[in-house]
């Protein structure tokens, strides 16, 4: 069964709104021709002469042209142990929430003392205690804000974030955080193996920040729908092998999302007698070229609006969690006229999928 919020009530009546919208990327940019020279010089002895052959396809796709990693030197992961490698996600993670966190709150004239909440979501590394105590830390937080650090939420995360950070708001004023960070790099494994291939072709690290506030500014959030099928879960996973991570991707899984997006969509849409044609913006996770042409066949949306989704799919790849919030970035920067309403959507690890109905005040 598809699980409804509505947000418009907020907390304590209290609407929601979101407020600046950041984004932060690691300085290593690389092109998906030279990722394809790295790999083939360092792994392709690691690699069936079939996925060879794949990973040179995938990187060839002109859906994705270039990616940013939180290194400064891929050789950092020719065997990089674990102990250094968690401490790359601690690092970075820090920095790069940090840095858009920085930027949201100064768009609007807001200090580190106007936070009231924090929420941080992750699923590419696990620290204790969570980033969201770095975060205080890092920058001058209130000891007293309500901190919580979500995991496990995959590429889909940022929506319960969205959903939790806008439940906060407390009637008292202040900004509630909405903080995604993934360093996909920090999960990095080299097989010959389907799924890593694919996904060493189509992740790159990234982190966003958003303020959630009562004033009546940028897009109100309206309501929420997620729709959970755990018994798809091997198809979208991450495993545990010798105390590392690896991503579990399936061949069925484009069709999968379509099915679950098509469905927490109606469900979205229908509680505000609302059709798709009423709809002008769609900030879809940008999971890859196959899953948004099934999306686009199973909503019936057309090429414009899938413009912004695309553009970050090509300039970041899939970011997984942020995403989907560099597309709402992507969205608010062409221009969204009064009263538009906009669909923002993710997917991920569960199966699940996620997404809020908003509109432009």
């Amino acid at each position: 069964m598809t699980n409804r919020n509505f947000l418009s009530s907020g907390f304590a009546g209290k609407k929601a709104f979101i407020g600046p919208v950041a984004v932060a990327l690691p300085p290593y940019l690389a092109s998906q021709k030279e990722a394809d020279e790295f790999f083939t010089r360092h792994f392709s002895g690691r690699i069936g002469k079939r996925h060879l052959a794949l990973m040179h396809k995938l990187f060839s796709h002109p859906a994705i042209s270039q990616r940013s990693f939180a290194f400064e030197d891929p050789s950092v992961l020719i065997d990089e142990d674990q102990d250094r490698r968690i401490e790359r996600f601690r690092t970075w993670a820090v920095r790069l929430s940090s840095e858009a966190i920085s930027a949201s709150l100064a768009s609007v004239g807001l200090k580190s003392d106007d936070v009231s909440c924090l929420v941080v979501n992750t699923c590419t590394g696990y620290v204790c205690p969570g980033l969201s105590t770095y975060l205080i830390e890092e920058l001058g937080l209130p000891r007293s804000v309500r901190a919580y650090d979500l995991v496990g939420g995959g590429c889909g995360g940022a929506i319960p974030n969205l959903q939790a950070a806008a439940s906060h708001l407390n009637g008292r004023g202040g900004a509630v955080l909405s903080v995604s960070v993934e360093i996909c790099s920090a999960t990095f494994e080299m097989e010959d193996d389907l799924s890593l291939v694919v996904s060493n072709a189509l992740f790159g690290d990234g982190a966003a920040a958003a303020v959630i506030w009562d004033r009546p500014e940028g897009f109100e959030l309206v309501d929420s729908a997620s729709f959970h099928m755990p018994e798809q879960r091997e198809n979208i996973r991450y495993v545990h092998k010798k105390g590392r991570l690896f991503n579990q991707l399936s061949t069925t899984l484009p069709r999968l999302v379509r099915n679950a997006v098509s469905t927490v969509v109606s469900d979205l849409l229908a509680a505000s007698s609302l059709s798709i044609g009423d709809v002008r913006h769609w900030a879809l996770h940008s999971g890859g070229e196959k899953i948004i042409n099934e999306v686009k066949a199973g909503l019936g949306l057309c090429e414009e609006q899938l413009g912004p989704t695309r553009a970050i799919l090509s300039r970041y790849g899939n970011m997984s969690s942020p995403t989907v919030w560099f597309v709402v970035k992507e969205i608010l920067d062409r221009g969204v006229e009064k009263g538009d309403w906009c669909v923002m959507m993710a997917f991920g690890a569960g199966l699940s999928a996620h997404d809020c109905l908003l509109r432009k005040t």
